[in-house]
């Protein structure tokens, strides 16, 4: 202990407070930075008396259920993608004939613990709403249909694997595409998220697009379509909307935002939730670093859209939009 320096200990009343609550009475000697009292009981009952006016608020008599798990979605989603690319994001030194092997343990370990989630969003969806607790049975036959998913998602994902490769000449091999772009990170997180997102678990699908936003920086919600072949470079700051629909072929670059241009709300002032209010582009579409796209509006077949273009009107098919092109749009609405 340095010489000159006070010695300071737990408050009393936190160590009082620990030990009525839970029983333990044999706390280690803690340093902490002042020996003023806190007064925990007071600001704990605070925070007990805000819960229960928060649950009354939303009509809730007993405790809320427990949510999903971030860190068991995490584990569950390492488990699936390796289940999918097990050469590649499976376990190092594994030999050919111990694959089969591996993606079938990989899958019964990852499935199960997705059922669990499964069971819990389920239970939670039900207090929220009111709804007799879901059975066991339920959960496991929207796990079992997942899993049925899997195959088709693996095949789409080799078509965005494929776009990324073509798409950029700087990709050196198929491998590097798949364990080094975060387009390809964010994608596989979207395609396993939304078919939840179709079985009926949207919160469980949240949280898997949320562990790639966090990790690359793409916001792809679960509930856009998205066709086969797509490829985002760079991808950092991409926003894609839950009403967007992209279709086959489609190509965007960073800090694209594909959003809605309003938010309508009831005679309440309420937003009015799932109306389609995003884009819609078709086929062979590419749009370039920092445009923003809002509204349900679309983008026509083969079109190009340049570099921090704003739009908020559909374009025929074929189209060249650039920041020039815009401008001048603007002064003849203007004009006319």
């Amino acid at each position: 202990m340095l010489t000159g320096q006070p010695e300071a200990s737990v408050s009393k009343d936190a160590l009082a407070f620990f030990i009525s609550a839970t029983g333990v009475d044999m706390l280690h000697p803690t340093t902490v930075t002042s020996n003023e009292s806190f007064d925990i009981p007071a600001i704990v009952q605070a925070l007990h008396d805000l819960r229960l006016a928060s649950l009354e608020h939303r009509h809730r008599r007993n405790k809320p259920p427990k949510l999903p798990s971030r860190k068991a979605l995490q584990e569950v989603l390492e488990g699936l993608s390796a289940a999918l690319f097990p050469n590649r994001l499976g376990a190092p030194g594994l030999k050919e004939e111990g694959v089969d092997y591996f993606v079938g343990y990989t899958l019964d370990a990852a499935l199960r613990e997705l059922n669990t989630q499964i069971q819990l969003e389920l239970r939670y969806s039900a207090d929220t709403e009111h709804d007799k607790t879901p059975s066991a049975e339920a959960a496991l036959n929207k796990a079992r249909a997942f899993a049925q998913t899997l195959p088709q998602i693996r095949q789409l994902l080799d078509t965005d694997l494929n776009a990324a490769f073509e798409g950029d000449p700087a990709a050196r091999s198929l491998d590097e595409v798949l364990v080094c772009y975060p387009g390809i990170s964010a994608i596989i997180n979207y395609r396993l998220a939304h078919e939840l997102h179709k079985l009926g678990l949207p919160l469980i699908a949240r949280i898997i697009s949320e562990l790639a936003h966090s990790a690359t920086g793409i916001d792809i919600h679960p509930g856009a379509t998205i066709g086969e072949g797509f490829f985002i470079d760079h991808g950092t700051g991409v926003v894609i909307g839950e009403t967007a629909v992209i279709g086959r072929h489609v190509r965007l670059y960073q800090a694209v935002t594909l959003g809605a241009k309003r938010f309508p709300t009831d005679e309440h002032g309420h937003l009015i939730k799932g109306s389609a209010r995003h884009p819609i582009l078709e086929d062979d579409v590419v749009i370039y670093a920092g445009a923003t796209i809002l509204g349900r509006i679309t983008i026509g077949a083969g079109s190009v859209i340049g570099g921090n273009v704003w739009l908020t009107r559909s374009v025929p098919p074929n189209s060249q939009i650039t920041q020039a092109k815009t401008q001048q749009q603007a002064v003849s609405d203007t004009a006319q």
